[in-house]
Parts: C-alpha cells; sequence; structure tokens
C-alpha cells in the first residue's frame, strides 16, 4: 500500500484553483458550429518544476516530477501526494517501467541511479557506473532491466533487479533513437558502429544475446526486407515515425519532405512537401492573431511598446482563418554550421491512424496536418511564435501545442482554440505530455508545472464526421 505523506497535502481537495474563460476557436462564416476540441477546461495550481522533468505513470494512476534532488509522486486525479523521495543529487532524468511499479531517477552528473518502488516504498536500488560515467538511462519493457550508457558510448550495461546479474553490450552509435524495442518485449534493435560502418543489432531480451544485424528495413528472423534511400550526396533523414496500426511509415528529410511508406511492398505511397505557400483550396489554414483588447469611447488607440526577443508577453490570443494561397514564416537555415535547422524536425500519427501531423524546421511557427486516407494536406496552424511540442491525445485526434508563450492550442476536427493558462506571473508552456486517458494534460514550464483537465463532451465522437465540412 502506498503511504501518504502527511505534510505535503495540496491546498483544496481536487482542483484547487478554477479558472473561467472564453474560447477563441476558428471558423467559416455560414457553416454548421462544431463543439469547440475543449469546450470546458480546469486548471490545477501551480507546482515547483526542474529540467522539465514531469511524467504521468503508463497506468495513469501517478504522476511523478523533480524539484531538483526530490522526486514527487502524486494522484493523477486528486494531485495529493503519495510519496516524497530525496536523490543523492539533482535528477537529470527519470523514467517509469511499463507497469508503473518503479521509477527510476538518473543522476549523470554523479554515474548513478536510484530506483524507487511504489508498492515497497522502504526498498531502493542505487546502480553505480563508477568511471565508465553515465549519459543515459532507460528500462527494458518487462520493467525489471535497467539499460545504461557508459560515456563516450563505450557500451550499454544491463542491470537486473531481480537477479542481480549484469550484462555488456558494445559499440553503441552516439546518435538519439539508437536503441528500440518491439513492442512485446522480446526483441532490442541497437544502433551501433563497428569498423567505421553503421550496423543494425538485433538482440534478443531473455538473455541480451545477440541476434543477427542487417542495416535499413529488416524482419526479426534477419531478412532484408528493403532497402530505401530518399536521396544521395547529401543530408538524408531526420526523423521517423510509425503509424499506430504499423501499417505506414513515414520518413521526414533534411529536404523539407516526408515520405510515407506502406508495410506491404515498402514502396513510397506519397511523398508531402512543405512550401512556404499553401495554395490549395481545399486546406484550410488557420493563423493565430493577438486578441486586441476594447477601446472605452472617446480614447485614442495608441501601438504597442515592441516587444523582446523570445517568447511572446502574456497576450490573448485567437484563430482567424486565412485566405488561400497564404503565404507561411519562413527561417533560412545557416548553411556553415552543424545541424542547419531545416528539414522535418517532428511527426507524428494520431492514434486512429487518420491524421499525420508534421513540423519543418525552416518553417518553425507551422504545424501541418495531413489526412493520411487521402494522403492530402488538411489543415495548416500558423502561430505566432515557433512552435517547441505538439503531441496527440493518445485517446481521439486532438493535438496540444506549445510554443514557450503562457497559450496552450488545442486543435481536433471540430476546429481549433488558443487557451490562456491562468495564474500568477508568466507561465511559459515548454513541453506538455497527455494522460494516458486523455482526460489532463500537463503544462512544464522551467521551473514549475500544472494540470489542465478537460471534460469530454458527448460530441467528442462524432467529430470525424464533421471533418468533411472542410473540404
Amino acid at each position: 500500500m502506498l503511504r501518504v505523506i502527511p505534510d505535503f497535502r495540496l491546498a483544496a481537495v481536487r482542483f484547487p484553483l478554477f479558472h473561467h474563460f472564453r474560447s477563441r476557436r476558428g471558423g467559416c462564416g455560414g457553416a454548421p458550429r462544431a463543439r469547440d476540441p475543449a469546450a470546458a477546461m480546469n486548471f490545477s495550481e501551480v507546482f515547483k518544476l526542474s529540467n522539465l522533468l514531469c511524467k504521468f505513470s503508463p497506468d495513469g494512476k501517478y504522476l511523478a516530477s523533480c524539484v531538483q534532488y526530490r522526486l514527487v509522486v502524486r494522484d493523477a486525479s486528486t494531485l495529493q501526494i503519495l510519496q516524497l523521495y530525496t536523490c543523492l543529487d539533482q535528477i537529470q532524468h527519470i523514467e517509469w517501467s511499463a507497469d508503473s511499479l518503479f521509477i527510476l531517477c538518473a543522476l549523470y552528473r554523479r554515474g548513478l541511479v536510484q530506483v524507487w518502488s511504489l508498492e515497497q516504498p522502504d526498498w531502493h536500488c542505487k546502480i553505480d557506473e563508477g568511471s565508465a560515467g553515465l549519459v543515459a538511462s532507460c528500462w527494458s519493457p518487462d520493467g525489471r532491466h535497467i539499460l545504461n550508457t557508459t560515456e563516450f558510448h563505450l557500451r550499454i550495461t544491463v542491470w537486473s533487479l531481480c537477479t542481480k546479474s549484469v550484462s555488456y553490450i558494445k559499440y553503441p552509435k552516439a546518435c538519439q533513437q539508437g536503441i528500440t524495442f518491439t513492442r512485446d518485449g522480446r526483441y532490442l534493435a541497437l544502433a551501433e558502429r563497428r569498423d567505421c560502418r553503421d550496423h543494425v543489432s538485433i538482440f534478443v531480451c531473455s538473455d541480451w544475446q545477440l541476434l543477427r544485424y542487417k542495416i535499413l528495413l529488416y524482419s526479426l528472423d534477419g531478412r532484408l526486407l528493403s532497402t530505401y534511400c530518399a536521396y544521395e550526396w547529401s543530408l538524408g533523414i531526420k526523423s521517423v515515425a510509425w503509424s499506430p496500426s504499423s501499417q505506414f511509415l513515414a520518413v521526414g528529410s533534411y529536404d523539407g519532405k516526408v515520405r510515407v511508406l506502406n508495410h506491404v511492398t515498402w514502396k513510397l505511397l506519397a511523398e508531402l512537401g512543405h512550401p512556404a505557400a499553401v495554395s490549395s483550396p481545399s486546406t484550410v489554414v488557420y493563423r493565430e492573431a493577438e486578441k486586441s483588447p476594447p477601446l472605452a469611447l472617446g480614447r485614442l488607440a495608441f501601438p504597442p511598446p515592441r516587444a523582446p526577443a523570445g517568447p511572446r508577453a502574456t497576450t490573448e490570443s485567437k484563430y482567424e482563418i486565412a485566405t488561400v494561397p497564404a503565404s507561411l514564416r519562413t527561417l533560412k537555415p545557416t548553411a556553415d554550421r552543424a545541424n542547419p535547422r531545416m528539414g522535418i524536425g517532428a511527426l507524428a500519427f494520431s492514434p486512429d491512424n487518420y491524421f499525420l501531423a508534421t513540423r519543418s524546421d525552416s518553417i518553425p511557427s507551422a504545424v501541418w496536418i495531413w489526412d493520411v486516407r487521402k494522403l492530402r494536406l488538411f489543415v495548416v496552424l500558423e502561430q505566432l511564435s515557433a512552435v517547441r511540442s505538439f503531441r496527440w491525445d493518445p485517446r481521439q485526434p486532438r493535438l496540444a501545442i506549445c510554443t514557450g508563450g503562457s497559450q496552450v492550442y488545442l486543435w481536433s476536427p471540430a476546429g481549433c482554440v488558443s487557451v490562456q493558462v491562468p495564474g500568477e506571473g508568466d507561465f511559459q508552456v515548454l513541453s506538455l505530455c497527455w494522460h494516458p486517458s486523455g482526460d489532463s494534460l500537463a503544462l512544464l514550464s522551467k521551473d514549475h508545472f500544472c494540470l489542465c483537465f478537460l471534460e469530454a463532451e458527448e460530441g467528442v465522437g462524432t467529430a470525424l464526421g464533421q471533418q468533411d465540412d472542410h473540404t
């Protein structure tokens, strides 16, 4: 059973702070009014946070957050503190086990990993990599093994919490997302660098032995399925995303295009470009605009002072529908520097496989939403600031977006809305994550976080039937 620490209680039982707002949604004149993506939203009070470390447990029951060297575990529905753990140094990374029974805290500066149990609060585990150092740590799908990557990517150490055994995997490649598991947790795919060549190796998670390796697209038994290269002699693939049904593989490249491959023949289905101008009359372009405050009669309106560079001040905004063709703001990349800001930096499928959201780093203020069934551009959302992050609701086609300002944006086939985050001071939303049920959304700033509770409506299930109104 979980302990409730009496010294750390919320000021109220559930929602300590209620805020009422009037949503600003984009819509076409004369078209039937659809329900807003967020008809009723309640916000919690603001809590302290460090390093944007705030994650829901996989079962949706708990919410873990970090404040320097402290790990706070709350009830996800009431936000009451259930456990408070103290680590040996400032926490740089946290991760839940797949069964939500354990949570690891990585202390990269000390080369340590501390593991805590929610079922047995007195039990804890400390893993010390010693002089080898530590740059990354993650769970295996069974929730009983921890994979630590040492400094300079010399090796990956696999620690077993059950048998206390240790296994080693050599030659991991220093790259982003160089390690992934199959959905059933039986196999591990690892990007390796051997003899000045890149390889992908397959390991069996039961004994952490090498199965075999092939390059590019392959089956688990080692058969080479297909090789794919969008082009040669230039920067290549930047981002990859599987559809939830595994029927499509979206490949984002540095040339600003997304290639969609099918899982049967691994052939190209569509090539989705991201031009600076949207000309298709069947595409709806939502453009964020600042909401002007009402003026009293007899008073003159003076232009507002020039805002400093960076995230915008706390000004309310709304969405307006732009006329097509519409031009989007572009960013010229610096060609003489490493990792230029160009290409498809983010892409994700909606949980129902109907939509694909993308962001081009050369057009950072726009989110492109594609109709996967028709393989065409459906909606473009152009923000006033660069898009920091976007996440799909895990239960329905609803997209949450943040730009580093004090607003959170929601889109669904019924429309889009800009919501001002209430509270004292300037709460800048730098990242966000959904509760597994889709009923709440965690908004993360540099030093704090808060939860946004969304009340579901009966009309949500019929939203997909209304999307053809824009075509």
